[in-house]
């Protein structure tokens, strides 16, 4: 049997195979006689045991030497070629099922010497720390997951994994729910770590004590926040995929009481319809997610989805509408993230409707939100908002001055659909100057950046007829115009 030569497989093996009989370093050096030391360094993945060694460990986890040489190989072959951490189950596989095969190859994926070593160091401080919560789920299981996530917050991802797969107290429902709430928070800034979070929570979810229903339950929640993430992240079919999954899993467990959020799911999904621009889906969706919501936050938060819907369905008067209502509760809850979105989404449904002298004065307001959050995309869409409120005003060349400003941020972090809604809002007024040479410049610099970055087909074409009357120079303002409408359907 082949033998693996780097250290860190079979170190991610004996760690597992130990802490998954509940055994400390003492107990399993005693079985196999070697010294506590020599365990220790094999376990920091600093040396790999000799052949006779090998046979020794086996013996004592009660393994022929056979199978802790394919633990070790299939550590080594999971760390180069393993498939991105997170995704879904096929259709038909419940969660927690075949853990403990996928469970070495996860800690070889994670593993580093500091965080064995910390960790480690923590057992010996408090050897209950490694116990998984004991009863059923409970409200109160909450108050464990903020210390929880602390503890886990300073290490990297692969880490992350690790730990949780043998550290029993991580185990928690209550850390699942809270990671996929920071996913959400951090999405729309940083969708890397927001996958990161919700793969996290997945995780979790596969291995909380509780039975198989709890665990489907949980599993369909936390998927559609990887959903979630990875449609902000711009992997749309991904997106879909998991909220596929997400549902029957979710369905599956329905029979476990009601600790988790009902609308979160639909809620989730809304989004996804509407950028799929399946937007009566998104309507129902979110009318199932209001149906079940437990919290006004909840409902303010269905609200403000709702009014953005309608605002890509053209209704501007509906979502302002929707607006005003999810108001009162939005300043009850006094969250910055809801109230930015309020505010914000409200200045843009009133520029749409060339009421641009009724949004300036509530400016000042969201530039203050948009600074106590410190989101830069939030900063960038506040500045398309500026610029479209000065074009509104004729203030052109601040106008211009903005939209360019915010068609290069657009561009430079690959959100083509929004760089292409910029480039036309220029043309526009550039093209109400009369100034034909920036237009044909302009039109020159968007056809193959958008080209590369995947805009769809419709709204491509679209950009292909400015730019070819662009460069025939038969490109009115009424032209432009009309393509910038043709876009906003595409």
């Amino acid at each position: 049997m082949e033998t693996s030569e780097d250290p860190r497989d079979f170190a991610a093996v004996i760690v597992f195979l130990r802490r998954l009989r509940g055994w400390a370093q003492a107990d399993l050096a005693q079985a196999a006689g070697v010294s506590a030391s020599s365990l220790c360094e094999y376990e920091l993945g600093k040396v790999a045991p000799s052949p006779r060694t090998r046979q020794r460990l086996a013996a004592a986890l009660g393994l022929p030497l056979s199978a802790l040489h394919v633990e070790a190989a299939h550590a080594r072959g999971i760390r180069r070629l393993m498939e991105p951490a997170g995704r879904l189950p096929a259709t038909g596989a419940e969660p927690g099922v075949g853990e403990s095969a996928a469970g070495a190859a996860l800690a070889a994926e994670g593993l580093a010497t500091s965080v064995v070593a910390a960790y480690l160091a923590e057992l010996a401080a408090d050897p209950g720390s490694d116990r998984p919560p004991a009863g059923p789920p409970a409200a109160e299981d909450r108050l464990q997951a903020p210390p929880l996530w602390a503890r886990l917050s300073g290490y990297a991802h692969g880490d992350r994994l690790f730990l949780v797969e043998v550290g029993g107290e991580f185990r928690s429902w209550a850390l699942c729910e809270l990671l996929c709430a920071e996913s959400v928070k951090v999405a729309a800034d940083q969708p890397g770590p927001a996958v990161e979070l919700a793969e996290l929570a997945l995780r979790i979810a596969r291995l909380v004590p509780g039975g198989k229903a709890w665990r489907s339950r949980l599993g369909g929640y936390a998927g559609g926040h990887l959903g979630n993430a990875r449609r902000v992240s711009g992997d749309l079919p991904a997106a879909d995929e998991c909220f596929h999954t997400a549902r029957r899993l979710w369905r599956a467990g329905a029979a476990v009481p009601a600790l988790l959020d009902p609308s979160r799911l639909p809620d989730l999904e809304a989004s996804l319809r509407r950028e799929q621009r399946r937007q009566q889906e998104a309507l129902a969706l979110l009318q199932e997610a209001a149906a079940t919501c437990p919290t006004a936050e909840g409902v303010a938060r269905i609200l403000i989805n709702k009014a953005k819907t309608l605002e890509e369905l053209g209704d501007c008067e509906g979502a302002i509408a929707t607006l005003r209502d999810a108001a009162p509760l939005v300043e009850k809850q006094a969250d910055p993230h809801l109230l930015f979105a309020l505010r914000f989404n409200l200045l843009v449904n009133l520029c749409f409707l060339g009421r641009h002298a009724e949004a300036e004065p509530m400016l000042p307001e969201v530039r203050e939100l948009a600074a106590r959050l410190g989101n830069d995309l939030d900063s960038v869409r506040l500045r398309w908002l500026e610029g479209r409120i000065a074009a509104g005003l004729g203030r052109t060349e601040e106008a211009l001055a903005a939209l360019g400003e915010v068609r290069e941020a657009f561009i430079a972090r690959g959100i083509a659909y929004d760089a292409a809604l910029v480039t036309l809002e220029l043309a526009v007024l550039l093209a109400d100057l009369g100034r034909t040479r920036e237009v044909k410049r302009l039109a020159r610099e968007t056809a193959p950046i958008f080209k590369a970055q995947g805009v769809r087909r419709e709204a491509l074409a679209t950009l292909k007829l400015f730019c070819q009357a662009a460069q025939k120079e038969t490109l009115t303002a009424a032209l432009a115009r009309k393509f910038l409408a043709d876009l906003r359907r595409a």
